[in-house]
């Protein structure tokens, strides 16, 4: 089986109105490195490859509790006030795929957060080992993290 062709899951979204233009907002996602100051999983965010100054490549790395995982990115749509996305793969096989997308509303931004399981058996295997979760229900844990992860970048960007 080829552990790229594995079928999207559901997708899983929430979101948020953030009082600034999508541009101001579009510019604070597509910087990954930000989303440390966001998530409440995300530590640390390393860009391996940047195309016109924006990242197209990055390791992420992830704690929950005592167990520390990293996993590499990939960018696949970046298109400015529009959509931000990126894939995620752990030792070469899908995980996810992360985005956000922007909508100017009267109030400012809205903002919606997605992700979409692409696991496999392999992936699904090594997620148990690294992150220490035998039957982690993750479309909740990623649920409740969207949740957080929206209200701080809402507080950061209308703090500005």
């Amino acid at each position: 089986m080829n552990p790229q062709a594995a079928g999207p899951g559901p997708e899983i979204t929430e979101q948020i109105t953030v009082a600034a233009p999508a541009a101001t907002v579009y510019a604070a996602v597509a910087d990954v490195r930000r989303i440390v100051r966001w998530s409440p999983e995300c530590v640390a965010i390393w860009v391996t490859r940047r195309d016109g100054g924006q990242p197209r490549r990055f390791v992420g790395w992830n704690r929950r509790g005592p167990y520390l995982w990293f996993t590499t990115c990939r960018v696949v749509t970046a298109t400015p006030n529009s959509e931000f996305a990126f894939d995620v793969t752990t030792f070469g096989q899908p995980v996810a795929r992360w985005g956000y997308r922007f909508t100017e509303t009267d109030g400012g931004t809205q903002v919606t957060e997605y992700w979409r399981d692409r696991r496999n058996q392999v992936s699904r295997a090594l997620g148990r080992i690294f992150t220490g979760r035998a039957a982690v229900d993750r479309p909740t844990v990623n649920r409740d993290g969207m949740r957080e992860t929206l209200r701080r970048l809402r507080r950061e960007l209308e703090a500005a």
